[in-house]
């Protein structure tokens, strides 16, 4: 049901801004970001159940759950900001687009650095 949702917002907006593209371009972009944000919190709040889901399994298996959010935190800052910078190219901004999915670069690898140093300590241990 809610992708059928998504599907007929994403079809309004995209119809309302081809509409107004000709004779008014600049509200035809805020259509476009308006439908766009507007799909992407139906998804975020289809995204609790997950992480609640897989919280529950990282206590079965005994993983410490802050590998399992830094792994989410990772998919999070890749999905916000291709979502970002997909938003600055339908609005012509392509220089603002690719400064965003290089920041988004940067953050994933600054959340990941424990990672990074959990498996460079876990080698470490393995080879003398």
């Amino acid at each position: 049901m809610e992708i059928s949702q998504i599907v007929i917002i994403g079809l309004i907006s995209v119809i309302l801004a081809l509409m107004l593209d000709k004779h008014n371009p600049e509200w035809s972009m805020y259509i476009r970001i308006a439908g766009g944000m507007l799909i992407f919190f139906i998804i975020i709040q289809k995204l609790e159940p997950v992480l609640e889901i897989v919280k529950k399994m990282s206590e079965k298996i005994d993983v410490d759950f802050v590998y399992i959010a830094i792994v989410f935190k990772v998919l999070g800052i890749s999905y916000i900001s291709e979502f970002g910078a997909q938003l600055c190219k339908d609005a012509g901004e392509s220089s603002i687009a690719s400064k965003i999915e290089f920041a988004g670069k940067v953050m994933i690898i600054t959340v990941s650095a424990p990672v990074m140093l959990a498996l460079i300590n876990i080698i470490s241990e393995i080879i003398p």
